[in-house]
């Protein structure tokens, strides 16, 4: 069974990150920018929080707010759930499902080491099923 180490593996482990004194039009920027729908905040190697794009649609936009003058530490979701490389990708996706969370930073002792999305998830779990389809058909086509 695979874990979240073998998807990161697959994906990367680069992270894009804001920090908590950058205006939310800043990391809106970023995200657009990037085509990811959030980003860590973190404060020098120390990760604070996740800024999504739901955090702008309920914390800012809806409260009326000016993304300009906003700030991510304002309205960020404050110390995210995380996980840890070695957990198993379906128990990660139990968990995104159950908890509605679209994004987990992946934590090691050291740190943040990656994070892993639903699409991407997703897009491995394919990938993983397309392989074996492909491995499933050539065994039956090379039987006969």
């Amino acid at each position: 069974m695979s874990s979240v180490n073998d998807l990161l593996a697959r994906k990367g482990t680069s992270v894009i990150a804001v920090a908590p004194s950058d205006t939310v039009l800043h990391a809106a920027h970023v995200m657009n920018e990037k085509g990811i729908g959030g980003v860590v905040v973190v404060e020098g190697n120390r990760l604070v929080g996740i800024f999504t794009e739901r955090d702008v649609m309920r914390r800012v936009v809806a409260a009326s707010r000016d993304p300009a003058l906003t700030i991510v530490g304002d309205v960020m979701t404050a110390d995210p759930m995380t996980i840890t490389a070695d957990v198993k990708i379906a128990v990660c996706r139990a968990m995104m499902s159950t908890r509605r969370i679209r994004h987990f930073p992946v934590m090691s002792e050291g740190g943040l080491v990656g994070m892993v999305t639903s699409g991407d998830i997703l897009a491995f779990e394919v990938a993983q099923a397309e392989l074996q389809i492909e491995q499933l058909e050539k065994y039956v086509f090379d039987v006969r």
